[in-house]
């Protein structure tokens, strides 16, 4: 089943407290005043805070209520201002921590009432729950209600839902994107987990959600963590001078064994490297621990493209193909219509033009795994595995062995009628795939659960929604560890969707040929294969082709 938030139910059960009568505008005018930096010990990246506008002397229950509303963009002092508008004894409640409704500005509808109360109908794009992660939501309005009363001859709130109300380019100012680092449980990927956080004090906010152990809900069951059980931060902040983090560690942490240590020191420094930190020293008291990040396996994709041409199939730097030794020519033998290489070039999942799957190995040798009727086209996993799915039947996932084996994946994609595409991260762990639920196409997550010799055993029932795509989907490629590429067509029209695991979505136009998607280059995120064989880069909105007569684009 996919995961859903509290947030919005939250909103929906204010509304019945309020007595509503009486109509009239909500002023909703006012600057935002940007300021200076807050100067916090923690605040590592530059960053501009906004300090918004306190409230007026005689305003009205609308204005205080739109103030409140964006006093949510100032989270200095544990946003201190938005606190001004709310009554005293509400000030000790109310928790802005407890999660971000996000929505479009203008789409705000605004009533006050003869009793001084005010609801406000809004549009949810996404939410953000206390824990930073991100989730869109489904299209509708819903409303949220404030109580307010005269104290002293002032209006003031008395009662509101907990959590933050911003616009989109609220949020983005405010908010940032930080990946929390797990391991695979073969101990040789590091797979992030994305939050969003404010830079105010952020590397503690990373520390904490970190040490804290428990990754997102779709996520828990595919990844492992060093620290030990119970291990928390002991010091109230995470100073970094000169980019160096100084994380002080309850005692739990000394229970670890070893290369725990170096695992832990690793997650760190991969965990805080987007706040701006080069290197983390560990302490437990005043004892530093011993200990060296680790090396872990890239999930990089090549920076050429894998291609098919009348010359063969290999990586095409210019004019020149560079094939794959042993599996270029046993592909080019056969009557490809889709490939997926492994991320080591020891073998490929190959759908072949009459829809059956077959897995091509480094030697030559092929062999026939799947001939179910309207198989999308197969992914491969770093354990060694080609999946498979057919379209009108989502709940069918496969994933065969090297020996051809066949496991049936348990709690694949319930609620789906129909699947488009899935592709499997480059580090095992986790599975997206383009569904079609409730007439509408989504884009899904969910993660591998594997058994201890790394056999996909199920899929996550909590799958995350990522995003509701326009059109029909016609393919999904991985741009790297936190980015999914989509290919949709809405009539005519063609689209590219970069889709961040746990974030935003932003869509380019595509030309109305495009047939099929690859990840690109951290400058070009997405490549394309035209149906006339043109084949496309990304550069910014604009797509430029650099080769001709491409029979096939395959995915890495």
């Amino acid at each position: 089943m996919r995961r859903g938030r509290g947030i919005l139910s939250a909103l929906a059960a204010v509304v019945a407290v309020v007595a509503l009568a009486g109509c009239a505008g909500l002023d909703t005018s006012g600057p935002v005043n940007m300021g200076h930096a807050d100067d916090g010990q923690n605040a590592q990246l530059p960053d501009i805070a906004f300090r918004p506008d306190s409230p007026q002397t005689g305003a009205t229950p609308d204005q205080i209520v739109a103030g409140f509303l964006r006093a949510g963009s100032g989270p200095s002092g544990g946003w201190s201002v938005a606190q001004e508008f709310l009554a005293p004894e509400f000030r000790t409640t109310w928790k802005p921590q407890a999660g971000v409704t996000i929505d479009i500005a203008g789409d705000r509808l605004p009533v006050v009432h003869e009793d001084g109360s005010v609801t406000v109908t809004l549009t949810p794009v996404a939410t953000v729950d206390a824990t930073g992660a991100y989730e869109p939501s489904e299209l509708g309005s819903t409303e949220i209600a404030f109580a307010l009363e005269q104290i002293d001859g002032e209006w003031r709130i008395t009662q509101a839902p907990d959590g933050l109300v911003l616009d989109r380019d609220q949020f983005t100012n405010v908010f940032r994107r930080y990946s929390l680092m797990y391991f695979d449980p073969s101990w040789q990927f590091l797979v992030p987990d994305v939050r969003w956080f404010t830079s105010t004090g952020v590397a503690k906010q990373i520390v904490d959600a970190l040490l804290d152990g428990r990754p997102s809900p779709w996520l828990a069951d595919s990844v492992v963590t060093a620290f030990p059980e119970g291990t928390t931060l002991a010091g109230r902040s995470v100073p970094a001078p000169d980019g160096v983090a100084q994380v002080d560690l309850t005692a739990e942490a000394l229970t670890a064994e070893g290369d725990a240590f170096d695992r832990m020191q690793t997650q760190l420094v991969e965990s805080l490297r987007g706040a701006g930190v080069s290197a983390v020293q560990m302490y437990v008291g005043a004892a530093q621990l011993d200990a060296t990040p680790i090396e872990t396996r890239s999930t990089r994709v090549g920076t050429l493209p894998l291609v098919r041409t009348e010359g063969g199939f290999g990586f095409l730097a210019g004019d020149e193909l560079s094939p794959i030794p042993g599996l270029s020519k046993a592909i080019e033998e056969l009557p490809v219509a889709a490939v997926q290489v492994s991320r080591d070039q020891d073998f490929a999942g190959v759908r072949l033009a009459d829809g059956t799957v077959v897995r091509v190995e480094a030697d030559g040798s092929s062999l026939p795994l799947d001939a179910r009727a309207g198989l999308v086209d197969p992914t491969v996993d770093p354990q060694g595995f080609v999946w498979t799915v057919p379209r009108g039947a989502p709940g069918g996932v496969a994933a065969y062995a090297r020996d051809g084996v066949r496991i049936a994946v348990a709690d694949a994609w319930p609620g789906a009628s129909q699947i488009a595409g899935i592709a499997v991260s480059r580090d095992g762990t986790r599975i997206a795939a383009v569904v079609t639920t409730g007439g509408r196409t989504a884009v899904w997550i969910s993660g591998i659960v594997r058994d201890a010799d790394g056999v996909p055993q199920r899929l996550a029932g909590d799958s995350l929604t990522l995003s509701f795509a326009p059109g029909v989907g016609a393919g999904i490629a991985w741009i790297d560890d936190v980015s999914l590429g989509i290919l949709s067509r809405d009539g005519d029209s063609s689209v590219v969707v970069e889709q961040a695991v746990g974030g935003q979505a932003v869509e380019t136009a595509a030309p109305a040929s495009a047939a099929s998607i690859a990840g690109g280059t951290a400058s070009s995120p997405a490549r394309l294969r035209t149906a006339d064989g043109a084949l496309l880069i990304q550069r910014g909105t604009n797509w430029q082709q650099t080769a001709s007569g491409i029979a096939l684009l395959a995915t890495q």
